[in-house]
């Protein structure tokens, strides 16, 4: 387990893995010995979109990926915006479109990065003009989709079957072909 916080934000002093009783029994977390502060260490809420554009389905690929890997459109919130208004933020900042239809696929689990993911289907409109995050975008007919077996691969397999296509995985060593 990777700690990104080392040092207290309160005092400064550095942090330890201290076990204590909480309310569902023994607990080791970060904790600073000086001022008691706790890092809790809380998945980190991330927003994706099953972008619907002209028919189909764009996936994008990220500029820091190192593989031809595509994927959903997906970012934080900011604070004092709900999950629908992120994605859209996050839709519009990424590809330049427009959100005409918002509907929540589901939430998942991905620990592997410590994170929650709300995963919406998206109706988007307008020119795709790709943010320097992203490297290039491609659309897919619903059939020719290939889920990935993790996080978001997970919500775009929900959405398919809710269109009626039993959705296909690929291996995992297969994502960055």
């Amino acid at each position: 387990m990777t700690h990104e916080f080392r040092f207290c934000p309160q005092c400064a002093t550095p942090l330890a893995m201290v076990v204590q009783m909480e309310d569902s029994g023994e607990k080791a977390r970060l904790r600073c010995p000086a001022c008691n502060y706790t890092h809790w260490n809380n998945p980190t809420p991330v927003l994706a979109a099953v972008v619907e554009y002209q028919g189909q389905i764009l996936l994008a690929r990220n500029a820091a990926w190192s593989g031809k890997m595509y994927a959903l459109i997906t970012g934080f919130m900011e604070a004092g915006e709900t999950p629908q208004e992120g994605i859209q933020r996050e839709i519009k900042e990424e590809t330049n479109l427009d959100t005409t239809a918002l509907d929540l696929i589901g939430v998942y689990d991905f620990q592997r990065m410590n994170q929650i993911i709300i995963a919406y289907h998206a109706v988007c409109h307008g020119d795709v003009r790709l943010s320097p995050e992203l490297v290039d975008y491609r659309l897919y007919d619903f059939d020719k989709l290939k889920c990935w077996p993790a996080g978001t691969g997970y919500a775009l397999a929900d959405w398919l079957r809710t269109r009626g296509y039993e959705p296909e995985f690929l291996a995992w060593d297969k994502r960055t072909e």
